[in-house]
C-alpha cells in the first residue's frame, strides 16, 4: 500500500543494527517502573506499542543509584537481581520487531527525597530538599554507576540506553550555569561543564562495547536564566558524538522553566527548528521532539531534513497503533493526544500511575480489556458527549448492537465548547476520532433526538447507558435574569459580550472563558508560532545567542477588561492541573485580569455587579456577567431504585457527578462500563 508518509516509515540503519522506522516512543514515567511486581503490566504496555508499529521505545527513567531517585525507593538498576523483571519488558518489545532503550535518569536536585545532590548546593523550586554539592569522589563514583547500570541493562536485553541530560535533571544541572557555579574542573566554561556528561558516555561505551545504542537527550533550549546558548549546545553535541553517542535526542526547557513546552496551547512542532540547527553540526542521527502528535507534522519535519527521527511519548499513550494506522492510511482513526496532561504528567506528579485521558487503557492493558462478547445485547446510550461516545464505541467494538441518542445536531458535548477556547484547538481531534469510531464500529447514531424512558422501553433495549451530561448552574441573586447575564455555554457558542466583563467562578471553566474573552474574535487559531514565541519570550532564532534562548516577552493588549471572581478564599486556580494550571494563571496575570477571592455576590443592576469583599460593598461597573459557577447533572431519564424497568440502567460522566467537569473520568467510566456489559 502506498502512503503519504514514506519518510516516517523509512528504516534507519545504524551500522550494527536497524530501526524499522523513524518513530520513537519517548520516555514517560508511568509509575510502574518503580516496583518489580508491576513489570508484567509494564511489559504489556510497551508490548502494545511495539505491536502498534513503533520503531524505537525508550523507557521511563531508571536511576543509576540511590542519590538519583526521583522518589524514595524509585526505580533503580544496579544489581543483577534487576535483570529478570526488565527481561519481561525487552521480550515483549522484541517479539514485535521494535528496539528498546532503557533511560538512565539521575534526578539531581529535582529528587523528592533527602539524598539529593547536584553540581552546586542550590535548591530547586520544584523540590523541598536542598541538594548537597557533589564532591570529586561522588562524581567519579556516579560515572561508574552509569556505566554499571548500562551494562546490566544490556544483560536484561535492552538494545541500548538513553542518558537523560535535559529537562533540568542532574546532567543538565552540570551543563548549565543556571545551577553549575563550580570553580573546579567540573565547572566554569562549557568544556568543563560538559565534562561530567562526556565522561559518563565514554565510560558506558567502554563497558558495553560498540554494538549497543547510546542515545543522549540533550537540552537544545534551556528556557531558564543563565542557560546555554546554541553555540554551547552545539559544542556539547559535537563532543558527545566524538565520545561514542549513537543517537542525539531533543530536550526542551527545564521543568522549572516558566515557559510552556508541552501543553496543548504550544503550537505543533514548535521547537523543531532548534533541533534542525544542531543537526547541521553533527553526523549522527538527531531526534526531534515536543508537540508532534499527528503524521502530517512528523512527515514535514523528516521531509525537510530537520531531524532523522521524531519522538512522541503522550501521542503513543493516546494511541498505541499510531504507526500502523499511519502505514495503512488510516490517519483519521488515530486517537490524537490533545496535550492536556491530565492523566499522564499530572498523575506522575501526584505519584499516581500515568495513563491517558482519551485512552484509559494506556498502562492498564492487562486490566481494562475489551473482549468480544458471546452474547450480544441491544444497548442504548443516551447522550453523545465524550462519556457516551466512549461507552457506545467500546460496546459496539465488542459486538453489541448499540444505538447512540443525541439531543443536539452534533456529538461532542462539552468538548464542542472547549474546542473554541484559544489553545484548545486539539479538542477537535477527539471529536473527529469518536465520529470515525462511531461509524467504524457500526453504532447507530440518532442526532436531534431527545429520547425518553417510555421510548427506550418500547424499543426493547437490554441495557441503557445514561450519559446526558450537565447544564450550567444558574446564578441565584437579584438581577440574575437580566439580559447581560450569560452562561459560559452561551458565551462559548458566540453570544455578544461587552468590553468590561465579570466572570463568576474561577474553576477550569472560568479560566477558559477568561482566556477566550481576552483574545480578538478573529485571531487565527491555532496561534501562529511567531506570535506564540513573542508572547512567551522565546528567541525565534534557532542559532540563538541569548542565554537559555530567552528574550523579552511582548504581550498583546487584551481586548476586554475582565474580573475573575470566586467565593472561596483560596488562591484562584489552585485546583487546576499541576502541569498546566500555572500556564493559565500566567496568561491571565499577563493580560491584567483582576482576580478576586472571598467574594459574596449581591445583585446585578444596570450599573454592573454588586459584590461584597473584605467586608465592603463594591460595584464592578461591567457590561456583561458570565456565570461559570458550576454545573448540574441532567439525569431525569434515570429511574429511581423502586421504579420497575425492562432494561438495566447505568449512569456515567457528568450525569452521574457534576461537581467538576472531568473528561478523564467520563471517558474512563464509559469504557469501563462498556467493557463489562
Amino acid at each position: 500500500m502506498t502512503t503519504r508518509y514514506a519518510n516516517i516509515l523509512k528504516p534507519l540503519h545504524l551500522g550494527f543494527t536497524t530501526i524499522k522506522n523513524r518513530v520513537v516512543m519517548g520516555s514517560m514515567h508511568t509509575g510502574l517502573e518503580d516496583r518489580f511486581y508491576n513489570y508484567p503490566k509494564l511489559a504489556a504496555y510497551f508490548g502494545e506499542r511495539a505491536k502498534g508499529g513503533v520503531g524505537l521505545i525508550i523507557t521511563g527513567g531508571i536511576s543509576p543509584n540511590r542519590q538519583g531517585w526521583l522518589l524514595p525507593a524509585g526505580g533503580t538498576m544496579n544489581n543483577l537481581a534487576d535483570v529478570a523483571p526488565h527481561r519481561l519488558v525487552t521480550h515483549a518489545v522484541h517479539k514485535h520487531g521494535a528496539k528498546i532503550l532503557m533511560q538512565i535518569l539521575h534526578s539531581g536536585r529535582y529528587g523528592y527525597q533527602p539524598f539529593v545532590v547536584s553540581a552546586s548546593p542550590i535548591k530547586s523550586p520544584i523540590s523541598p530538599f536542598k541538594p548537597r554539592q557533589m564532591s570529586e569522589k561522588q562524581i567519579l563514583e556516579t560515572i561508574e554507576d552509569y556505566a554499571h547500570t548500562a551494562s546490566i541493562a544490556k544483560k536484561a536485553g535492552y538494545d541500548g540506553v538513553e542518558v537523560m541530560g535535559s529537562e533540568g535533571y542532574l546532567l543538565n544541572q552540570f551543563l548549565s550555569r543556571h545551577v553549575n557555579q563550580r570553580t573546579d574542573r567540573w565547572g566554569g566554561d562549557i568544556e568543563n561543564r560538559m565534562r561530567f556528561a562526556i565522561e559518563i558516555v565514554k565510560a558506558i561505551r567502554e563497558k558495553v562495547g560498540e554494538k549497543f545504542i547510546i542515545c543522549f537527550r540533550l537540552s537544545m533550549l534551556d528556557l531558564v536564566h543563565d542557560g546555554n546558548t546554541m553555540q554551547e549546545v552545539i559544542t556539547v553535541a559535537q563532543a558527545l558524538e566524538k565520545s561514542g553517542v549513537t543517537l542525539l535526542n531533543t530536550g526542551i526547557g527545564w521543568h522549572e522553566a516558566r515557559i510552556p513546552t508541552i501543553v496543548t496551547s504550544v503550537p505543533r512542532a514548535a521547537f523543531a527548528d532548534y533541533t534542525a540547527e544542531v543537526k547541521k553540526h553533527v553526523a549522527i542521527p538527531v531526534i526531534a521532539s515536543n508537540r508532534i502528535n499527528m503524521p502530517e507534522t512528523a512527515e514535514e519535519i523528516l521531509a525537510a531534513g530537520k531531524a532523522d527521527m521524531v519522538q512522541m511519548a503522550r501521542p503513543l499513550l493516546a494511541d498505541a497503533f499510531w504507526v500502523s494506522k499511519t502505514a495503512t492510511n488510516r490517519v483519521d482513526e488515530i486517537n490524537t493526544c490533545i496535550a492536556c496532561n491530565q492523566a499522564c504528567l499530572d498523575h506522575t506528579f501526584k505519584n499516581k500511575r500515568a495513563t491517558c485521558l482519551v485512552n484509559p487503557r494506556a498502562a492498564y492493558e492487562t486490566e481494562l480489556v475489551y473482549v468480544k462478547t458471546k452474547a450480544p445485547k441491544k444497548i442504548a446510550v443516551v447522550g453523545g458527549g465524550v462519556a457516551g461516545m466512549s461507552a457506545a464505541t467500546v460496546a459496539a467494538s465488542r459486538g453489541h448492537k448499540v444505538t447512540l441518542f443525541e439531543a443536539s445536531h452534533e456529538v461532542g458535548g462539552q468538548f464542542n465548547l472547549a474546542k473554541v477556547v484559544p489553545g484548545k484547538e486539539e479538542f477537535h481531534e477527539t471529536i473527529r476520532y469518536f465520529k470515525v469510531q462511531i461509524e467504524r464500529t457500526g453504532v447507530e447514531l440518532r442526532l436531534n433526538t431527545r429520547v425518553n424512558r417510555e421510548q427506550l422501553e418500547r424499543e426493547g433495549f437490554d441495557e441503557v447507558v445514561v450519559a446526558t451530561g450537565v447544564i450550567p448552574r444558574a446564578l441565584k441573586i437579584a438581577g440574575s435574569q437580566a439580559p447581560q447575564v450569560l452562561s459560559y455555554a452561551e458565551v462559548l457558542r458566540g453570544a455578544a459580550v461587552g468590553n468590561r466583563v465579570a466572570v463568576i467562578g474561577a474553576g477550569g471553566i472560568g479560566f477558559d472563558v477568561s482566556e477566550f474573552l481576552l483574545k480578538p474574535e478573529h485571531q487565527p487559531q491555532p496561534q501562529p508560532l511567531a506570535d506564540w514565541q513573542r508572547e512567551w519570550g522565546i528567541d525565534p532564532n534557532p542559532n540563538y545567542i541569548s542565554e537559555g534562548g530567552l528574550q523579552a516577552a511582548e504581550v498583546a493588549h487584551p481586548v476586554r477588561e475582565i474580573y475573575l471572581l470566586q467565593r472561596k478564599t483560596t488562591p484562584l486556580g489552585i485546583g487546576l492541573g499541576k502541569t498546566t494550571g500555572w500556564v493559565h494563571r500566567a496568561q491571565l496575570k499577563k493580560h491584567a485580569v483582576k482576580m478576586l477571592r472571598g467574594v459574596q455576590y449581591q445583585s446585578i443592576t444596570d450599573e454592573g455587579l454588586w459584590i461584597k469583599t473584605n467586608g465592603y460593598d463594591q460595584l464592578l461597573r461591567v457590561d456583561t456577567v458570565v456565570v461559570c459557577a458550576g454545573q448540574e447533572s441532567v439525569k431525569e431519564i434515570m429511574p429511581t431504585e423502586d421504579e420497575f424497568t425492562l432494561a438495566n440502567y447505568h449512569i456515567i460522566g457528568g450525569a452521574k457527578l457534576a461537581a467538576e467537569l472531568d473528561a478523564k473520568r467520563a471517558i474512563r467510566e464509559g469504557a469501563e462500563l462498556a467493557a463489562k456489559l
